[in-house]
């Protein structure tokens, strides 16, 4: 008698090419945040300006943001008209580019302000290129998966942030070991942006071997796709657009204080050796890893508004003791510090997919996500950490705290509003 497989061994190639390519874009996307923290700030920008190397830092990591709506709007366009896969090998191929040219880019001593314009235009690229990846990723799991499995299915491109995160660290980790100081920022930061040409080749291997979703195969037999995706979207689904976009704002705020802020602060200002704090910190990000799976398990099972509401409200509580555990001057409380930021953050990010995804129909679906997911991270990601620099540079770092509660709310009421529509 023959027995049905496991759904996730019958949908693995599917679901490995959600994971390797949303990981191969973190890893890039992380690469170029890690490199602010440690040396790019230093290397691209003036020492006497205005208002100082490391916040200019911070705001060239932010435009990467604003790309991201922007290559949601043209990505979502052509993931909802031509399809899922297509689209996804684009974007895979212009942040691989964009993260590439970077290794190559001459720095300010080399050659004046063109340096630090160089270096935003391909931040600009990067953010481009995520803007159409991840919605992309998420429907190519959600819209395979079985009844009863979707936010499961839809947590693998979220399981990409710990991977890059865990490849970029650990990359940077072992060129601290292995490199004099001199040596790392001299050339030694370039070599994570060299290799990020191997794993985008290993990305598009994957999906190239991959089929269109079922439910995009399926819709477009039966309608002829909209012209302009995103102008339905807009004059039919603005509620569940703004809706979603504030539900994203949680998970990225907690994010962006737990890595590039941290490591930026936890190796400048509170003088903690690099190596320790990003051994602690690579050693955290398992936790992010456990909250996506566990929340994505408990979303199925009890719904993803619930549990990603839970993970808002518990970053708002671990945010309002988050300084006071960084500057302890402990590393074994900074790493259970952000080891509960983290897990927060996992538990609102993880049911992402599968929440999202059930806010917009098949036909505008690429691109209501994709900028959900986006604009939201501009609300949360971009600017907490330039809020939070903001912060230690006026001398009140103990605001910081506030920084993950207010986006607690917003979520909740992101969340709110979707259950009223819904009704």
């Amino acid at each position: 008698m023959s027995h049905a497989r496991h759904p996730v061994r019958q949908h693995a190639r599917v679901l490995a090419a959600a994971l390797v390519g949303t990981s191969v874009e973190f890893y890039d996307f992380y690469i170029f945040a890690t490199a602010m923290a440690l040396v790019l700030a230093q290397q691209f920008f003036p020492a006497d300006a205005p208002v100082g190397q490391m916040l200019l830092g911070f705001m060239s990591l932010g435009i990467a943001f604003f790309a991201r709506p922007v290559g949601a709007i043209a990505f979502g366009h052509f993931g909802d008209r031509v399809g899922r896969k297509s689209t996804l090998v684009a974007s895979l191929l212009l942040m691989g580019g964009s993260t590439l040219a970077v290794a190559f880019l001459p720095t300010y001593a080399q050659a004046g302000v063109l340096a630090p314009v160089l270096l935003c235009i391909c931040r600009f690229g990067q953010g481009f290129g995520l803007g159409g990846e991840w919605g992309g990723a998420a429907l190519l799991a959600v819209e395979n998966a079985p009844a009863g499995w979707e936010t499961r299915f839809g947590s693998a491109p979220q399981l990409g942030a710990p991977v890059g995160f865990l490849f970029a660290n650990g990359l940077f980790l072992i060129l601290g070991f292995t490199l004099p100081e001199a040596d790392f920022k001299a050339w030694g930061w370039r070599i994570p942006f060299l290799l990020s040409a191997v794993l985008v080749g290993v990305g598009l291997w994957v999906r190239l071997r991959i089929t269109e979703t079922a439910a995009f195969a399926k819709a477009k037999a039966h309608h002829m796709p909209p012209a302009i995706p995103l102008g339905v979207l807009v004059r039919h689904h603005w509620q569940a657009l703004i809706a979603g976009s504030a539900g994203v704002v949680s998970c990225f705020a907690l994010f962006y204080l737990c890595t590039a802020f941290a490591l930026a602060q936890g190796t400048g200002k509170l003088h903690y050796p690099r190596t320790g704090f990003m051994v602690a910190q690579l050693a955290a990000n398992t936790f992010l890893a456990l909250g996506i799976v566990y929340s994505s398990i408990w979303s199925d099972r009890f719904g993803a508004w619930r549990v990603l509401g839970l993970g808002a409200l518990l970053g708002a509580l671990v945010g309002s003791v988050y300084w006071l555990g960084l500057s302890s001057g402990s590393l074994w409380l900074v790493f259970i510090t952000l080891s509960a930021a983290l897990f927060a953050m996992g538990m609102a990010y993880g049911p992402l997919g599968g929440w999202l995804s059930g806010l917009f129909p098949v036909e505008v679906r690429y691109s209501g996500i994709s900028m959900a997911f986006n604009v939201g991270g501009i609300i949360g990601g971009a600017a907490t950490p330039v809020v939070a620099q903001g912060f230690i540079d006026g001398g009140h770092p103990h605001f910081i705290g506030i920084l993950p509660a207010v986006a607690g709310v917003v979520t909740v009421a992101g969340i709110a509003w979707t259950r009223r529509l819904k009704r």
